[in-house]
C-alpha cells in the first residue's frame, strides 16, 4: 500500500501547532495541517506489511492502508467513501482520538509510524471543503419508529445508521445542543463545535429527528418512550465521576472536572451557563488530580482563563518513557505522553496520593499530600503541601447514573455498574431496549462509541427487519 519503497525514503513528518505563547490565549484549534504534497508523501510511507494490525488496533476498524493508498494516488474523493464507509465522523477522531492504530503499526517498531490521524483529517477536511459529504436519506421509510436517549458519538453514529435504514430516528438530549462530550466535555481548542453542528446537519436532513433541552426520566417518562416506539437505545454516556472523599472534600473551589470543562465550551458558544461551577481559573493556583485526557483538558483550559500556576498530580508512578516493543506490540502501551496543553506550563506530578484538603474560610487553599510506592503505601517522612485554591477532580467515572431513567425500566447492571447487554445484540435485560457506548462498556474511547453506536444501529435494524444491510 503507499510506495513500496515510501517507508524506506520519507521521513515521519507530523502536524505542527502554533507557538503557545500565541495559542494559550484564545480557544480555537491551534494545529496546522500539512501541505497536499506532505499529507501524499506520508500516505506513501504505508507499507505492503503483509498483516495490517492497524486494523486491529482502529476500533472502527477503518481500512487504513486502502484509503492511504488512495491518498497517496490523488483519488482523495474515493478515499473520503472509503473513510466514511465505517467512521461516521472521521472530522472527530482525526483532530482527537489517541490513535491506537498508530500504535499497532508496523513501522511503529521502529519508533516512526504513519501518521493515520494527519492523513485522516486531512481526508476528511478536503471532503467538505469539496462538498463530497452529502446528506444520503433513505430511498423509503421502513415504518419503524426508534427513540435514542444520548446525542454523544455513540447515539449520533447508531442514528445517522438507523436513518439511513429508512427508520423513523428521534434523539432525545438533555442539553441544548447535541454532541455529548464531544460538545461538552472536550474543549473547542482541540475541537471546534461548528464541526459537530455540520454533522448534525447532515443528519438533520438525513431525516433525524434532534429533541434537545429534554431529560429523558425527567421531562419525559421513559415508560412512554419506549411504548411510542418500535426500539429504544440508551446511549448517555458513563458520567457517574469518581469523587476523592478525604476530610476538607465539601470546601469552596473543589470541582469535577466535568462540572468545570462543560462551562467553559458554553462561554465560548454563548449558551446560558446552567449548571455546574461558573469559576474560572484566572489568578488561581489550579490543581488538577488525575493524568489522563480529561486532566489534560483542565490544564489547557485553566492556562486560557489565566490560571496563576497549574499542577497536575497523578497517584499512579510515571511511566516509562519508553515502552518495550518486544512486550507491547502491537498492543496500546503504556509510557509518558506530553499533551499539547502540559507542554503550556503545566508541573506534573506522579506518585502522589492527597490526604486532605485545607481551607481558610471556607474555601480550599491548599492540599496535604504523601507520596506512595507502586502499591500505594504511603512512604514515611514524604509528606508535603501544594498551594491551591482551585482543584478539579479528574479521576474518571465510574458507572452511569442509575437514579432515574435506568432504574425507571428496572434494567440489569453488570459487575461493574455498567447497563447489562452482549456484544453482539446489545440488548438490555428488557425487551426492546437497547444500550451502546460508555453506558454500556464504561467509560471509554470516542473511537468505541461509534463502533459500538454502528453496532447496535446493525443490531436494531436486524431485530426490526429480521434482516439488515448495515455492516457491523
Amino acid at each position: 500500500m503507499g510506495k513500496v519503497t515510501g517507508f524506506l525514503e520519507i521521513d515521519r513528518v507530523e502536524r505542527s501547532y502554533r507557538n503557545a505563547d500565541e495559542r494559550v490565549k484564545h480557544f480555537k484549534e491551534f494545529v496546522l495541517p500539512l501541505r497536499e504534497d506532505q499529507t501524499r508523501d506520508q500516505a506513501a510511507r504505508c507499507m505492503d506489511c503483509g498483516i495490517p494490525y492497524c486494523h486491529d488496533g482502529c476500533p472502527v476498524n477503518n481500512q487504513i492502508p486502502d484509503w492511504n493508498d488512495l491518498v497517496y494516488h490523488g483519488d482523495w474523493r474515493r478515499a473520503s467513501a472509503n473513510l466514511h464507509s465505517t467512521n461516521n465522523f472521521p472530522e472527530v477522531t482525526g483532530r482527537v482520538c489517541p490513535a491506537p492504530c498508530e500504535a499497532s503499526c508496523t513501522l511503529n517498531l521502529d519508533d516512526q509510524p504513519v501518521t493515520i490521524k494527519t492523513i485522516e483529517c486531512a481526508i476528511v477536511d478536503r471532503a467538505f471543503d469539496e462538498g463530497w459529504i452529502t446528506p444520503q436519506p433513505a430511498a423509503s421509510s421502513s415504518g419503524k419508529a426508534v427513540a435514542i436517549v444520548g446525542a454523544g458519538p455513540a447515539g449520533l453514529a447508531a442514528a445517522q445508521q438507523l436513518a439511513r435504514a429508512g427508520h423513523d430516528v428521534h434523539v432525545y438530549e438533555k442539553n441544548a445542543a447535541v454532541g455529548g462530550l464531544m460538545r461538552y466535555g472536550i474543549p473547542d481548542f482541540k475541537l471546534e463545535k461548528h464541526l459537530i453542528e455540520r454533522r448534525a446537519g447532515q443528519l438533520s436532513a438525513e431525516g433525524v429527528t434532534f429533541h434537545c433541552g429534554v431529560h429523558v426520566g425527567e421531562d419525559v417518562a421513559i415508560d412512554d418512550l419506549a411504548k411510542g416506539h418500535d426500539a429504544l437505545l440508551l446511549t448517555g454516556g458513563s458520567e457517574h465521576p469518581r469523587d476523592l472523599p478525604v476530610p476538607g472534600r465539601d470546601l469552596l473551589g473543589v470541582h469535577f472536572a466535568m462540572d468545570f470543562l462543560p462551562q467553559q465550551n458554553r462561554r465560548v458558544s454563548g449558551e446560558a451557563l446552567g449548571k455546574g461551577t461558573d469559576e474560572i481559573a484566572k489568578d488561581r493556583h489550579v490543581v488538577v488530580i488525575g493524568g489522563g485526557d480529561t486532566g489534560s483538558d483542565c490544564i489547557g483550559t485553566s492556562i486560557r482563563q489565566g490560571a496563576k500556576s497549574v499542577t497536575q498530580i497523578e497517584i499512579m508512578e510515571a511511566p516509562p518513557e519508553h515502552e518495550n516493543k518486544e512486550l507491547t506490540w502491537p498492543h496500546w502501551p503504556m509510557k509518558m505522553r506530553t499533551s499539547s496543553s502540559q507542554q503550556e506550563g503545566a508541573v506534573r506530578d506522579f506518585a502522589v496520593m492527597t490526604k486532605k484538603f485545607i481551607g481558610e474560610n471556607g474555601r480550599v487553599s491548599k492540599l496535604q499530600c504523601v507520596r506512595v510506592d507502586d502499591k500505594f503505601k504511603e512512604i514515611a517522612g514524604s509528606e508535603f503541601d501544594i498551594p491551591a485554591d482551585l482543584v478539579l477532580l479528574a479521576m474518571g467515572f465510574t458507572n452511569p447514573v442509575h437514579d432515574g431513567m435506568l432504574n425507571d425500566l428496572g434494567l440489569a447492571y453488570d459487575p461493574r455498574g455498567n447497563v447489562l447487554a452482549d456484544e453482539q445484540s446489545y440488548l438490555t435485560s428488557q425487551k426492546r431496549v437497547f444500550v451502546a457506548g460508555d453506558m454500556r462498556r464504561g467509560q471509554s474511547l470516542i473511537v468505541w462509541a461509534i463502533r459500538e453506536g454502528r453496532q447496535a444501529a446493525h443490531a436494531i435494524d436486524k431485530a426490526l427487519m429480521g434482516m439488515t444491510n448495515l455492516p457491523r
